[in-house]
């Protein structure tokens, strides 16, 4: 692996980019066997600074493999003990922090404060299931009671088994935790594989299972592309398959794990609504529709990316919120005080750049941004709003992920909410009314797994995550999560 000049600002010790053994099997780095090495780009330059040597099939086959055979000794570990691993997790995690933050802000091009979120975000989850952990062995044989009195019965909860995990790029280690953190409290093993484009801050992972003592084989990691993706699905070692990304690669993870009848948590995308009542505090909601399209720039499944706004507030409101994205400072980790950064890949940036053009060809009307950030380079966008959106253009219906938002005015609460729950999605939604009960109010009836009313988008581990429609299959996080990794078995005897 050959490594490249890193910037001044930021220090990042080259054990974390110098990966010339990529993957984790069975306890133990080895070098990659894929057929060609994958670079580590810095989207505020667009510059490689690492690359590496993927994972090949076979060495796919080998981590399921070594997953396979742990699962027996670990599954029979005691909630307490799972949950001692876990916590360590958890305190290696917050030690590694200022490290994990540069690498985040190097490798996707975040701002300072988002990455450091990121990190807090993982351990806080890996502390919030050893918690859960601690109580499972008082859960074990719950008795039933039965209509026959010659028979007891009792509930069991058993780990699904060998599971894998497929993580995205635009929250690494957090998505990761998200996953991995329930699989290991529930007893399964796992054989994880990062995102190609993100991969340095997840091999972390593996480094914490050495450092804590994790049992060989109870965590693996492949990097890689979507044909170690494909063979980690296919693995009849592997009984369940949980997926976040995009809709049409959750697609192919459903197909393939519906060839061999396994369970799928799929994590898919959206088209997010933030509605804005009438009596919404104007400054208030504009901070709260700025964070919900522009954090980490625009690149969330659950980014509210259409606004509708009362008719009665609407210009006002829409001029405020375009003074605010025209005031965001966007820019890279050369400076510390940047609000929004660059897209992370090459390929986002592509895409986004295509529906600005199409926008431009198609004659919508754009209030603010439109254009790729002048005069620099890497994968810089504006801030971008657009007004009066048809409701059939794909800047309305079609994800975009990227720092772009479509506005439309409405007159009732009931057509604010008809526009909000016409979409293929149902992950998230915002709400803004200073009436918190109305506000509230609206919150249930629309179609979404998770709404905020009044605030900004924040995720704690209790709380479910995951949505309705498109947006996926299952719930992560809160005891769902813990669920998504249990099955439930039945005893009943003679008494």
């Amino acid at each position: 692996m050959t490594t490249f000049s890193l910037p001044l600002n930021l220090y990042i010790p080259s054990a974390l980019l110098d990966r010339r053994e990529s993957v984790l099997i069975d306890g133990r780095w080895h070098a990659g066997h894929g057929a060609a090495s994958i670079l580590s780009v810095d989207p505020s330059t667009s510059e490689t600074f690492a690359s590496f040597i993927p994972a090949s099939v076979e060495q796919v086959a080998e981590a399921s493999e070594a997953a396979a055979r742990a699962f027996d000794d670990w599954r029979r570990t005691s909630g307490r003990e799972r949950s001692g691993f876990l916590r360590a997790i958890a305190k290696g995690l917050k030690e590694r922090k200022s490290h994990l933050v540069a690498l985040q802000v190097l490798n996707n091009g975040k701002p300072r404060y988002e990455a450091e979120i990121d990190v807090d975000d993982a351990s806080a989850t890996f502390e919030y299931y050893a918690g859960l952990a601690e109580h499972l062995d008082a859960q074990q044989g719950q008795p039933v009671e039965l209509a026959e009195g010659a028979l007891t019965g009792a509930t069991h909860f058993e780990p699904i088994g060998p599971v894998g995990l497929i993580v995205a790029w635009n929250f690494p280690m957090v998505t990761t935790a998200w996953k991995l953190a329930p699989a290991l409290a529930a007893g399964c093993t796992a054989v994880l594989k990062p995102s190609e484009f993100t991969t340095l801050a997840e091999l972390v992972y593996g480094d914490l299972a050495a450092q804590v003592g994790l049992p060989a084989g109870v965590l693996n990691i492949v990097p890689g592309g979507g044909d170690v993706g494909a063979a980690l699905c296919a693995d009849k070692r592997i009984r369940k398959i949980s997926f976040t990304g995009s809709n049409a690669t959750g697609g192919r993870v459903m197909t393939a794990a519906a060839q061999r009848v396994v369970p799928v948590s799929l994590e898919l995308g959206g088209k997010s609504p933030i509605i804005v009542l009438g009596d919404a505090d104007i400054s208030q909601a504009v901070e709260i529709a700025a964070a919900g399209i522009f954090f980490n720039c625009g690149q969330m499944c659950s980014a509210t990316s259409r606004l509708l706004v009362a008719d009665t507030i609407a210009d006002d409101f829409t001029e405020a919120l375009v003074a605010k994205a025209n005031q965001l400072l966007v820019a890279g980790h050369d400076n510390p005080n940047a609000e929004m950064g660059p897209l992370t890949t090459a390929e986002q940036y592509r895409k986004v750049k295509a529906v600005l053009e199409r926008a431009r060809v198609d004659g919508l009307d754009c209030v603010a941004g439109g254009n790729p950030a002048r005069d620099r380079q890497g994968f810089f966008v504006e801030p971008s709003i657009y007004r009066n959106v048809p409701t059939d253009h794909p800047m309305w219906r079609e994800e975009i992920f990227g720092p772009v938002l479509a506005i439309r005015s409405f007159s009732s609460t009931d057509e604010a909410v008809a526009l909000a729950n016409d979409t293929d999605f149902g992950l998230a939604a915002s709400v803004v009314g200073t009436d918190g009960e109305a506000a509230a109010a609206v919150a249930r009836r629309l179609d979404a797994g998770h709404v905020w009313v009044n605030t900004s988008q924040m995720i704690f581990p209790n709380t479910a995550w995951g949505g309705f429609k498109a947006s996926g299959i299952g719930r992560e996080l809160g005891p769902w999560g813990l669920a998504a990794y249990r099955g439930i078995k039945h005893i009943t005897r003679a008494a």
